[in-house]
């Protein structure tokens, strides 16, 4: 989708001014380097996960300025005609390192590090947070969603509710990255091969004289996916009957019903005994209706008869916490070939941001090949894999443990090399495999609801230095 658009206008006006701003000062070729981080996992849960970056790849390949844009801001009347004739023939040019999308990611660590002409490198900044910021927050949401199903599989259902098209597109392609087996979104499948799934809706039911004369012309057209929305009218008394008779006549090959209101843990306990009773074990059973992970959680815990969900507004809208706060920092500046870390003061601890450029690495256990903790380390800093580690909490030093028995991984790639495109995107199932392959090398404690274990990302203890250092010479 991003690629058949130009995107390049959808900016804050502010990058522009800047752009122009630095053009008029003979900085416009200044390298600089900007981290994308972000500074708290939503839901107040214990790991975030990575997506979008096929996005911003295509966004990045397609950087250009239309005449209609040149024609728009010379309108303003606010810019040297220079720098109009710049962007003209502008050509992005910078080198990016990312993490790769499936990845579970946490607070603090620099997913996207940005090096080139100041100009380039700032311009990009309010569309890399749109587009990684929405997907994140999605692929996030869903992990969680799904992880309180049980294994069981859960459908996104929510393109009707979503905020925009885009959001209802990218939404469904994040969703199955954090583990949504499908979606109702038909273009996302068309797009992204998101599978597309879907039943009926009630209005199909009222096209006919009665429920049995719907479910049975249903299951004649749709033999190999027959799933019958039974609660139009009355779940048990004669949406579960009607769909009973049907399938027991016409026999398709999959059947299923699909509850969408009422007492979901009450309805499916006894449609699943009335379904037992009539045969129709292998007859499941869908349930949709404003679910998010805790009422998944609930309704499973009081032994709801449930096969999958359908999840719809919750997801989609990730209602509970609708903002990714990912921010795009400057953290340094390179000038006659050297490195000028630069760094961001605030009261506010969290505010205070890591300066120079730097890369991530994810400690591993070599028996149990699980997660041990993440340290963000220096461009061209080594970790030893035959030593024993001292990682740190950098805002407590004295909190300290030494890692024996692992081996690291840099959890970043490099994107793009001088403005060339030197990655392939995986397809997208492979994305949602890796996904469900790092998340199962986390620790279940750190993958509660409430209260999760926190998962450390330390510093080394150069950059820490170097961070303290700098905040002492302010």
């Amino acid at each position: 989708m991003i690629e058949k658009l130009n995107l390049t206008m959808l900016t804050d006006f502010y990058e522009i001014t800047m752009a122009n701003g630095y053009f008029c000062s003979d900085m416009a070729d200044d390298i600089a380097y900007f981290d994308m981080f972000f500074r708290r996992i939503p839901d107040g849960g214990g790991y975030a996960i990575m997506a979008g970056l096929e996005q911003l790849i295509e966004y990045l390949k397609n950087l250009e300025f239309t005449d209609e844009d040149i024609e728009y801001l010379r309108a303003k009347k606010l810019f040297d005609e220079r720098f109009l004739e710049y962007l003209a023939d502008f050509k992005f040019t910078c080198d990016v390192w990312a993490v790769p999308e499936g990845t579970p990611i946490f607070p603090g660590e620099p997913l996207i590090t940005v090096r080139g002409p100041v100009m380039q490198a700032q311009f990009i900044e309010t569309m890399l947070l749109l587009i990684i910021n929405h997907q994140s927050l999605i692929a996030t949401k869903a992990s969680r969603i799904t992880r309180a199903a049980a294994g069981r599989p859960v459908m996104e259902f929510g393109t009707r509710r979503a905020h925009g098209v885009s959001a209802a597109v990218y939404g469904a392609r994040a969703a199955y990255i954090g583990g949504c087996a499908g979606t109702a979104c038909a273009i996302a499948d068309r797009e992204y091969g998101t599978p597309a799934m879907g039943t009926m809706a009630h209005s199909w039911v009222q096209m006919y004289d009665n429920e049995y004369e719907a479910f049975k012309k249903y299951a004649e057209i749709y033999p190999t996916n027959c799933v019958l929305l039974v609660d139009t009218y009355n779940v048990l008394k004669s949406g579960v009957p009607a769909a009973i008779k049907v399938f027991k006549e016409v026999k398709p090959e999959k059947m299923g019903i699909r509850i969408d209101s009422g007492d979901i843990s009450y309805l499916t306990k006894k449609a699943r005994k009335m379904l037992d009773d009539a045969g129709l074990q292998e007859c499941s059973i869908v349930v949709s209706n404003s679910l998010d992970e805790y009422l998944i959680r609930d309704i499973l815990s009081e032994g709801a008869c449930v096969d999958s969900f359908g999840v719809g507004e919750r997801l989609i809208t990730a209602g509970s916490e609708p903002v990714f706060g990912g921010v795009y920092k400057l953290s340094a500046l390179e000038k006659n070939g050297k490195m000028i870390p630069k760094i961001k003061k605030s009261e506010n601890i969290e505010k205070i941001t890591n300066p120079g450029f730097k890369s991530v690495y994810r400690f591993f256990d070599k028996d149990s090949h699980r997660a041990l903790a993440d340290v963000i380390v220096l461009d061209g800093e080594i970790i030893p894999e035959n030593d024993e580690y001292e990682i740190f909490d950098p805002k407590a030093v004295w909190k300290r443990k030494k890692i024996k028995n692992y081996y690291v991984r840099n959890l970043r790639k490099q994107i793009f090399e001088g403005g060339k495109c030197v990655y392939e995107s995986p397809s997208i199932d492979e994305i949602k495999d890796y996904c469900a392959q790092q998340l199962d090398a986390m620790w279940d404690e750190m993958k509660r609801f409430e209260n999760p274990q926190t998962y450390y990302v330390d510093l080394s203890y150069n950059l820490w230095k170097l961070k303290h250092d700098m905040l002492e010479e302010l």
